[in-house]
């Protein structure tokens, strides 16, 4: 099963900013790629405005 890497991640502690795999209500140790900190969490999805 291939990885699924389309959820936009940020670093808490030196915001950057890359995607990575996150499933919802799943506890996974993740890691900043330039820090190393694992102060890592998922942005929220931008909503598409209607109308």
């Amino acid at each position: 099963m291939a990885e699924d890497n389309n959820t936009k991640m940020k670093c808490m502690r030196c915001g950057h900013e890359f995607f990575g795999h996150y499933e919802k209500g799943v506890a996974e140790e993740r890691s900043c790629p330039k820090c190393g900190s694992f102060s890592v969490r998922p942005l929220p999805e931008k909503k598409k405005p209607t109308g």
